[in-house]
């Protein structure tokens, strides 16, 4: 799977839809943002490669405390995850059933991440 585009696209997407962080942020904040992105996607792959989604979740909410402390909203974490999602169901070939798996654990984790009760899980 190409983590790069995948970053690169979602990352764009997020400036697109927001255009104040390029004014806000300038060009460090875009590096900043595909960097997180790159641990996002190495967190999806560790939690696939592992076939255990509670590797994610528990990433997600462990990035909410710090990102929530740094003053933003738990919202933005759960819009860059569906971001991720949009792109991964575009994923065909090979890795379709890798991004499979992965959108599965993005939307477990945007329920932990939005107090709701997983499938499954009790």
């Amino acid at each position: 799977m190409n983590f790069d585009g995948i970053v690169n696209q979602v990352s764009e997407m997020i400036y697109e839809r927001e255009p104040s962080l390029l004014e806000r942020f300038g060009e460090k904040g875009k590096e900043k943002c595909r960097e997180d992105n790159h641990h996002h996607m190495k967190h999806l792959q560790s939690a696939y490669e592992l076939k255990q989604s509670v590797f994610f979740k528990d990433y997600a909410l462990w990035l909410e405390g710090i990102l929530t402390k740094h003053g933003m909203k738990t919202q933005h974490l759960i819009d860059n995850f569906k971001l991720i999602q949009t792109v991964l169901r575009e994923e065909k070939g090979e890795h379709e059933q890798q991004a499979e798996a992965f959108t599965l654990y993005l939307s477990e984790a945007i329920a932990v991440l939005k107090g709701e009760p997983v499938k499954g899980e009790v």
